[in-house]
């Protein structure tokens, strides 16, 4: 069943389960996040396919994910630090007026893992580990590259997704993806490309 939702519109990509450290300023994003501290404290991310986060007039995916506040700062020149975490994944069931920011009416998707659905969760893994490797190797700042997968296989999925270096774009279709084992097996298919380019790059050093 749908329902309203305040929506954040970003030039990345939010995952469930991931982290996201938002500075706010533009004063219809201050409203949205009031309005979120005087609810639920939760709002949409989606990302924009044209334009720019500044100013409106930008055209969005129709596919995000929940983000709730976990913590707010207010800075003395008046912006403000959010840190959010993503909950649940979305779609966009019709856009509403952009007042004073946007809103959209949403249905929540189902990221439940079926109990004993095969997932290519090692093999994930393993070309991720590859890939930033094969990275830093090739002398790309990609700063701290540990990471420990989770136990639960639904949380997993989506720190995959999270933690690969992909485009927005990628990480967008990866959020479009549905069932997960099917986002998986795509995202192994991009690891695989990467892994590939890294390797060119390198033989040709």
């Amino acid at each position: 069943m749908s329902y309203e939702m305040p929506i954040f519109p970003l030039g990345s990509v939010l995952f469930p389960h991931a982290v996201l450290p938002l500075r706010v300023f533009e004063p219809r994003y201050q409203s949205l996040v009031d309005d979120c501290l005087n609810g639920d404290g939760r709002f949409g991310v989606v990302l924009i396919e044209r334009g720019s986060e500044v100013g409106g007039g930008d055209t969005r995916f129709s596919k995000g994910t929940i983000a709730h506040i976990a913590g707010i700062a207010d800075l003395e020149d008046g912006h403000r630090l959010v840190l959010a975490v993503g909950t649940r994944r979305f779609e966009i069931a019709r856009w509403l007026p952009d007042d004073p920011y946007p809103r959209a009416q949403v249905d929540e998707l189902d990221d439940h893992v079926e109990k004993g659905m095969m997932l290519p969760l090692v093999e994930t893994e393993q070309k991720l580990r590859r890939v930033l490797a094969l990275m830093s190797e090739a002398g790309y700042d990609i700063g701290d590259t540990s990471f420990q997968v989770s136990d639960e296989v639904d949380v997993a999925v989506q720190q995959l997704c999270t933690l690969a270096p992909v485009s927005p774009l990628d990480a967008q279709e990866l959020l479009s993806i549905e069932p997960p084992d099917e986002r998986l097996a795509r995202l192994v298919q991009v690891l695989d490309e990467e892994i590939s380019v890294l390797q060119q790059q390198l033989g040709a050093g």
